[in-house]
């Protein structure tokens, strides 16, 4: 793999070469749960962090997750998950679903992303994560986004670095889109999902403009792409 291309990769869905965040110190543990403490002092107690993942890939899902931890749990180097090795999401991964008081998972495929729109679909992809939760949470703090939802919640901007609620649920989504990557990778192994997980790089559209797009591609995302290879072929 080329360097420009790895450093692409490595800015879009992390790398087993990122750090494995143990250097955290407590202060910094606690500074994520600012939000929390904020809402748990005002009495709210079931707190659900929501985020997705997917969203400018190519190709395949957008898979969001929603997580409840319990009051004043901290989970050393819960992160986010862009931050983080494979090797350390996958053993949060673990830890999270272990401690967690419920977490839900959503996703939402690429011919709903081309019918509805990225956006939508991502918001979409939260809902249906915050209703598979076991229990109703009392407040959503959400990465950068708003769910159709009635219960009371708080958007966050870059709130996976800030908010030990929404870091765990972007290690949830992040990893169960990566396992999805690779059962992917078996059906269409000629594009390479494994290695750039859907997102656009120099392999994946070599890939496409050879192979043309599979049925897990978003076809609103490759009018570019195709555009090029009509030129070509």
């Amino acid at each position: 793999m080329m360097k420009d291309e790895k450093q692409e990769l490595q800015a879009q869905h992390g790398s087993d070469d990122q750090p494995d965040g143990n250097g955290e110190t407590n202060d910094q543990q606690m500074d994520l749960l600012r939000y929390e403490q904020e809402l748990w002092e005002q009495g709210y107690i079931l707190i659900a962090g929501l985020d997705e993942v997917g969203r400018g890939c190519l190709l395949g899902d957008v898979v969001a997750a929603a997580v409840i931890l319990p009051r004043g749990l901290v989970i050393p180097s819960v992160y986010d998950s862009k931050k983080l090795s494979a090797k350390k999401r996958e053993e949060l991964y673990e830890l999270i679903m272990e401690q967690a008081l419920a977490v839900g998972v959503g996703r939402v495929d690429a011919a709903t992303i081309d019918r509805v729109n990225i956006k939508q679909a991502s918001r979409l992809a939260m809902k249906l994560a915050l209703e598979s939760l076991e229990m109703e949470p009392d407040y959503l703090l959400i990465d950068a986004e708003k769910v159709d939802s009635p219960i009371r919640q708080l958007s966050v901007i870059h709130g996976d670095a800030l908010s030990q609620s929404i870091a765990a649920a972007s290690i949830i989504a992040k990893v169960t889109r990566d396992r999805l990557c690779l059962e992917w990778d078996l059906a269409y192994p000629e594009y390479g999902i494994a290695a750039h997980k859907g997102y656009g790089t120099k392999a994946h559209r070599a890939a496409i403009l050879e192979n043309g797009a599979c049925p897990l591609h978003r076809k609103s995302f490759l009018s570019n792409i195709m555009a090029e290879q009509q030129l070509l072929f």
